[in-house]
Parts: structure tokens; C-alpha cells; sequence
């Protein structure tokens, strides 16, 4: 396989179809970041303090448009459709937690299960491209690495990697400093030092990205904290593109602001309603952002499923209940949000709640433990508030692709362009 970066190939360029779609093998390595959590008023606000010249660089010479998450707005639905290049409907991963119907019990989603499709990174490997994911959180490990013969590891387990297990042995060794702490902004600079040095040191063609949202669920765009960050991030950025790489930056999702003037979150607990309603026990009301992260969010978000388990309930009478609460933007049944949001039909519940920008939503008050957000206003994500991110490459697009750019772009757009459209 020829991957010389100067054009003059002697064979066809190798490529792999995933998903209804086909991707080269790429001229130059390439990057591809999600950048978790970063709704395009940081990039904003960080632009405007001028500490991002490398992403300006890049928005102004490349391509930068706004493109929209898959729905929920979380983060195991968005990275697995960014790395399979298609929306939940088609993988089948619709929240970070989720309700089994057949079995009855709640499900956290820490491994491939429930993944029906392959990914581009391992039909890449399967190519021969040299491949890496690394990601901050080991909940989304397993997933990303479905399939794939290349290099996969977290930053929150980084010293704990093996040759025979993740394709590299102790990933400390590669950054060159100790697994960071999982509520720390190093868990995601962590991971893009690692990918400088597997790009930079030629370990890898193709490498995929994914950080952790800490900086933005605890601060607005434009603070000291949050543009400290994005100068940190662009540093690594700087790097990439210095290396030779084409870079790609996506986000999982946007962020809002979910507490009122006084700070106190803005929660409709939906289950103590339709208790209240109802009665108790006759409904399961799940929140699919819940994660082991609950820290970041108290398991709050914009993105609620009501599963109706008592057969004597009308559904109708519930989501009409769901739809004149407080708090509640949209409610509709499973059947239509499936419809509308392209996610997998049996996974849905039976009503779907959607937050009014500035509300989170929730299942029990008791179920969530506030005071884990020490102290932070409750800053969130789930809902269409946060469907909004930015979509960012390094280099300009060529004439098909252009073209395209001007339809609907989604986040899960973006290998297609990093690897079929730039110039």
C-alpha cells in the first residue's frame, strides 16, 4: 500500500466501505478529535481572546462550519456514531444507560454490547492502515476498539495497557508522565499528548481522538478556566498540524447552562411527578446521560425515557402528564422520537422527554446526588440546546466535497471529509 504524501501514487489508494460508505487510506496521517463537550461558543470566545491560533488557522485556511450531534446529545451515542460514520438507528447505541424491557434491569454501557455494525477505524486496520484510539474515559473503550488490530487505550487506565490487550504496553511510557487523575483536565490533554507521539513518531496513520467534558461542565465559555484550556488543547493541536497531519475536530455535543440566577439547578424530576400523578411503581423513568463520570453532570441532562411498566397505565395519559410539566421543551412517544432522531426503535421507551433550553431533567430527586457537582452551577447536555458543534478541518475541502458541505452536515460526518474530502 502506497501512502507517500506527495500525490504520485503507484497504485490505487486502499479503501474500506463501513456503513454504506467508503474511506481511503490517508495521504498524510490523520487526526481526528472529539472534542467533548465543546459547543461552538468556546471556540467563539476563545477565538476572541486570541488564545487559539492554530484552530484559527485552521477555520480560516480549512473548513469550518457548524454540524449537528446525533440525538441524545450524549456521549456514547455521539462517539460510536462519529467512529461508525452513521446515526444510532444504524449501530445501535442510544445513551450511555438504558432500560432492558426483556430483562427488566437498568444497563450501563461500558463495553461493544449492543453495537450491531463495524467501525472505520477497525475497517481502516483492516486495510493495513495503523490505527489508534485513545480515549480519556475507559467507559467508551471498548467500543471505539470494536474490532480493531491497531493501538487502543484510555487515559484513565494508561498504565494498565498491555501489547497483547491494547497494542502498546504501558502508555505512561509514550507521553512520558503518570495516568492522570479521571477529574482533571490532564485526562484529555493526556490523550492528545499521546496522540502527537504516535503521529509524530510515525507509530500510526490514522488516529482517532476522544477527551472528557470536565472543563466545560464546571465553566462557561470565556472564563479564565475554559480559555485556559482551549489554549492548552490548541497547543496539541499546534503540534499535529507542525507533524504534517491533517486534523479534524467534532464534538459529541454542545453544553447549556441549567441553574437559575441564584445558581440552584433547574431540575423536573420526572418520575416524582407521574408519581405523583399515578401513583408509584407504575413507570421507570431513565436518564440515559448517567455514566460513571456523575460528577460532571449529577446524572442530570436534557434527554429522559419513560418506560410505562404497568400495562393498566395509558401511555397517552403519561406523555401528557411529560408534556405539561415545567422544565419539559418536548415530550412525544418512543415510536416517534425514533422516527424524528434516527435511533434504534427498541431501545426507545415509551415516552421521550426533552428539556426547555436551561432545565435539566431527571427521574427521582432522590435518585441524584447534587453535591457531587461541588459546588458548580449544573452545566448539562441531551437535549436539541446542545445538538450544535463545531466541525473543523485543517485543510480546504476539494470541489465534492464542497458541494456537499453545503447540505445538512452531522458530527458522524466528519472522517468522511478528514479522509475523502480535503485537498
Amino acid at each position: 500500500m502506497d501512502l507517500s504524501l506527495d500525490g504520485a501514487r503507484t497504485q490505487a489508494i486502499p479503501a474500506c466501505t463501513v456503513n454504506g460508505r467508503t474511506y481511503s487510506a490517508p495521504r498524510r496521517p490523520t487526526a481526528v478529535i472529539c472534542y467533548d463537550g465543546c459547543d461552538p461558543a468556546y471556540v467563539a470566545a476563545a477565538r476572541a481572546a486570541g488564545v487559539v491560533p492554530h484552530l484559527v488557522r485552521m477555520m480560516d485556511e480549512g473548513f469550518a462550519a457548524t454540524a449537528l450531534a446525533a440525538m441524545p446529545t450524549f456521549t456514547n451515542p455521539n462517539n460510536v456514531s462519529i467512529v461508525c460514520g452513521a446515526p444510532p438507528s444504524v449501530h445501535g447505541i442510544s445513551g450511555n444507560y438504558y432500560f432492558d424491557a426483556a430483562t427488566g434491569r437498568e444497563i450501563m454501557m461500558l463495553d461493544a454490547e449492543g453495537m450491531r455494525t463495524g467501525t472505520i477505524l477497525a475497517g481502516l486496520s483492516g486495510i493495513g492502515v495503523r490505527v489508534a484510539a485513545v480515549t480519556a474515559k475507559d467507559k467508551l473503550l471498548k467500543a471505539l476498539a470494536k474490532d480493531l488490530d491497531g493501538i487502543a487505550f484510555s487515559a484513565e487506565r494508561a498504565d494498565a495497557a498491555t501489547q497483547e490487550g491494547n497494542g502498546i504496553e504501558d502508555a505512561t511510557r509514550l507521553v512520558g508522565r503518570p495516568t492522570p487523575a479521571p477529574y482533571h483536565p490532564d485526562l484529555s490533554l493526556f490523550v492528545l499528548d499521546a496522540g502527537v507521539k504516535l503521529v509524530t513518531e510515525g507509530k500510526v496513520d490514522v488516529a482517532y481522538l476522544s477527551l472528557s467534558d470536565l472543563i466545560q461542565h464546571a465553566h462557561a465559555p470565556g472564563t479564565a478556566e475554559a480559555n485556559a484550556f482551549m489554549k492548552a488543547v490548541d497547543d496539541r493541536v499546534g503540534a499535529l498540524l507542525a507533524a504534517g497531519a491533517t486534523v479534524g475536530i467534532v464534538a459529541d455535543h454542545g453544553m447549556n447552562d441549567m441553574a437559575d440566577d441564584a445558581g440552584a439547578a433547574r431540575v423536573a424530576y420526572l418520575a416524582d411527578t407521574i408519581d405523583a400523578a399515578f401513583g408509584a411503581g407504575r413507570v421507570r423513568v431513565i436518564c440515559p446521560i448517567t455514566d460513571p463520570f456523575v460528577r460532571h453532570h449529577g446524572a442530570l441532562g436534557g434527554f429522559v425515557r419513560v418506560h410505562v411498566t404497568d400495562p393498566a397505565l395509558p401511555v397517552a395519559d403519561v406523555l401528557g402528564t411529560v408534556a405539561g410539566t415545567e422544565g419539559v421543551g418536548e415530550a412525544m412517544t418512543g415510536a416517534d422520537a425514533a422516527a424524528r432522531f434516527d435511533l434504534p426503535p427498541e431501545r426507545e421507551g415509551d415516552v421521550v422527554a426533552i428539556a426547555a433550553p436551561g432545565f435539566a431533567l431527571g427521574a427521582h430527586r432522590a435518585d441524584h446526588d447534587l453535591s457531587a457537582l461541588a459546588g458548580t452551577r449544573l452545566r448539562s447536555h441531551g437535549g436539541l440546546a446542545e445538538q450544535a458543534v463545531p466541525f473543523i478541518l485543517s485543510h480546504p475541502l476539494n470541489e465534492a466535497y464542497r458541494a456537499k458541505a453545503s447540505g445538512p452536515l452531522r458530527n458522524y460526518d466528519i472522517f468522511d471529509f478528514a479522509l475523502n474530502g480535503v485537498i
